[in-house]
């Protein structure tokens, strides 16, 4: 893995630890550090797979903002989720030989592809790592479920409170926010083609954020100034991304 990274400071293995049903003992974390990676960096607003790939190697996200998406045939976008750093947002080409997506970058992205071969080969050597790993694919469904929710039944104004309580919240669980404050490099055309907006209504909501004192995004940082605030208005609850801190109860 890239030699920037520790094994208890890596993205990805922060990602496992926070999802796994279990504590990763030193062995399966210096296995999941090990795993040998081609990194890679791409430029902001590039595609790394296309719909109807078939790749033989899947990939992490290291450092910056990625997003899967599908297109209409008249070129219409809808993101349906954004990655982040410790993310392995093409997983299932494991088991699915053509993908059904593309996945593209938001900001600059550094990836670590890693052959299909290699994670099957870590699983047969460290079994709970493979439960894990199987965790990480249900939990992008648990995602899907509530983007799908957030686009059909809530208005712009909750809508995006509650994807910016879901960044946050993520961001937070592999160490890359503090103090409910992170990087948002998204512009408003990718903030519209997530959440079903124009530009111009994702530009009013923001200014109603902001008139609220519940957010300040300025420079492609967002901080939230009133996390209460905004996770009531959103109907903010966590449990759909199945990190341990909220399931230890």
């Amino acid at each position: 893995m890239a030699a920037s990274f520790q094994p208890d400071t890596h993205p990805f293995v922060r990602k496992v630890e926070s999802i796994a049903l279990f504590t990763l003992s030193a062995d399966e974390k210096a296995a999941l550090f090990a795993l040998p990676m081609q990194v890679a960096d791409f430029g902001p607003r590039q595609d790394i797979v296309r719909e109807h790939d078939r790749p033989s190697q899947c990939f992490t996200l290291l450092k910056g903002f990625a997003c899967l998406y599908k297109s209409t045939p008249a070129g219409m976008r809808q993101i349906m989720a954004y990655h982040v750093p410790g993310d392995m947002p093409d997983l299932q080409s494991l088991h699915l030989k053509v993908l059904d997506n593309g996945i593209a970058t938001v900001s600059p992205c550094r990836i670590g592809l890693v052959q299909h071969e290699a994670v099957r080969a870590l699983f047969r050597t460290h079994p709970r790592l493979a439960d894990a790993f199987w965790r990480l694919t249900l939990i992008d469904a648990a995602l899907l479920r509530e983007w799908i929710v957030n686009i059909g039944r809530r208005h712009a104004y909750t809508r995006m409170a509650h994807l910016f309580c879901e960044l946050v919240t993520r961001l937070e669980a592999v160490g890359l926010a503090q103090d409910h404050a992170c990087d948002l490099p998204m512009t408003q055309t990718e903030l519209a083609d997530a959440l079903g907006l124009t530009t111009v209504h994702v530009n009013r909501t923001l200014q109603e954020l902001r008139s609220a004192g519940l957010v300040t995004l300025r420079g492609g940082r967002l901080t939230v100034n009133d996390w209460e605030g905004l996770t009531a208005i959103a109907g903010f609850d966590p449990i759909y991304l199945h990190l341990k801190q909220f399931e230890a109860s």
